[in-house]
């Protein structure tokens, strides 16, 4: 394999983009060697400047569930192109996104489209405050939200502990009145709603990690924030940003029977193009501008194009057997990457929900950002590196999810786990 053209490319990035790329982690900085640079994409296989070709497994970071390019989102693009590509003004589209997103959601009444899952969760906590008259937003260690001020924060061992902003720029106060909090510890969160339920306006979750490698719920920790947040008066949000769509129709509500106040969205509903909604019960909803007080605004929010393409992705989930298939398929690679790697004498715990997972290099189980962080990330490069040169692509990160779609199928499923078994016996004897 060459990645010459892919190298030159990289070098010439790193001249007029910060840090040579426009989000931190295809940088490949956590796993070694030149990203490659991609020149398209067809149904489950990305090829790069070199011609190389990969099965891919990031799949534009879960949104693409269809697969790359499928015919029916490529050909609902392109008559929407031909109409216009913005109008800044209502279109029937948002109407009829919206009307399924409503249909497929018990939980929400009215949706709000944005243009990113960061404008989604950092709406939705506006909301959240504004609804409540509180402050405090308690959030999970390990579950990511997006980049917005209050959400890159940790906090201190107490509740009124100052918040520690995780990234410069975050001043100090912003932070403040962010908790952050282990994820699975129900006890943990029930403490802190004993000092300080009163104060605390939202609690906001992945109901699936998926940004620490995935991480699934424990039993009953979905319905215990549902309990407590309900006693104390405070929202529950979901960012099923990731789940949404993915593990059901109706996202990992619909699979875990937990019903939140308000649910942010992302990813495959805009079926490849940037998107991102938040929604939930008409009284809370109906507090946004222009009906009520809260203001939140975009210039390309509900753009044709999007919703054209979210409309099309969620027509083929429909299909009869969709995600029977993404079952199927998800729970064939799990199981033969576990054997494979006790084939390989290579300790590796394979956590799974649906068509997202992660192959974490250790030992023991993993259920928080505490145990996640024991993986042995330098074996997870080396294994990057070799499921890379024998045309797997993976996430460029031991803590990030690996997603299958639609057009995948046995036989990519098959070269991977030969893949993998090679990459495996190649990291132990290197």
């Amino acid at each position: 394999m060459t990645l010459a053209r892919s190298e030159q490319a990289w070098r010439v990035a790193q001249q007029y983009l910060a840090g040579g790329v426009n989000s931190p982690v295809r940088a490949f900085r956590a796993v070694g060697g030149t990203p490659p640079f991609i020149a398209r994409g067809a149904g489950a296989r990305l090829f790069d400047l070199d011609g190389n070709e990969y099965i891919d497994y990031v799949c534009s970071w879960g949104a693409l569930i269809a697969g790359h390019a499928h015919p029916d989102v490529v050909e609902r693009l392109r008559r929407a192109v031909e109409r216009g590509t913005s109008y800044g003004a209502p279109t029937e589209l948002e109407t009829a996104l919206a009307r399924r997103v409503v249909q497929l959601f018990p939980s929400i009444e009215l949706v709000r489209f944005v243009n990113s899952g960061t404008e989604a969760t950092m709406s939705a906590i506006r909301l959240a405050r504004a609804a409540t008259g509180r402050a405090k937003i308690v959030k999970f260690t390990g579950c990511y939200h997006g980049h917005a001020d209050a959400l890159l924060a940790t906090a201190g061992s107490g509740l009124l502990t100052l918040g520690i902003p995780s990234s410069p720029g975050v001043p100090p106060g912003t932070a403040a009145d962010t908790v952050s909090l282990p994820y699975n510890r129900l006890d943990v969160v029930e403490g802190v709603f004993s000092q300080a339920g009163e104060e605390i306006a939202a609690v906001i979750v992945e109901p699936v990690a998926g940004n620490m490698g995935v991480v699934p719920p424990a039993e009953g920790f979905l319905q215990g924030l549902r309990e407590v947040t309900h006693r104390y008066g405070a929202l529950l949000i979901l960012d099923e940003v990731i789940t949404g769509f993915r593990l059901a129709p109706g996202g990992a509500q619909e699979l875990y029977g937990v019903q939140p106040d308000l649910t942010c969205l992302g990813k495959i509903l805009g079926g490849g193009l940037p998107v991102g909604a938040y929604g939930g019960r008409r009284e809370l909803m109906e507090l946004l501008a222009p009906v009520g007080p809260v203001y939140q605004a975009g210039t390309l929010s509900g753009n044709p194009l999007a919703m054209e393409a979210g409309l099309a992705t969620l027509e083929l989930l429909r299909r009869p057997g969709a995600y029977e298939r993404l079952e199927a398929l998800s729970a064939r690679l799990a199981d033969g990457l576990r054997w494979a790697g006790e084939q390989a004498g290579v300790p590796v715990t394979l956590n799974r929900v649906g068509s997202m997972l992660t192959p974490f290099f250790t030992d023991g189980p993993v259920t928080s950002y505490e145990s996640a962080t024991r993986a042995d990330t330098a074996r997870y490069a080396r294994f990057h590196q070799a499921m890379l040169r024998r045309g797997v692509y993976l996430a460029p990160s031991q803590f990030e999810a690996l997603f299958l779609s639609l057009a995948h199928g046995e036989d990519e499923i098959d070269r991977t786990l030969e893949a993998a078994e090679e990459a495996l016996r190649e990291i132990v004897s290197s």
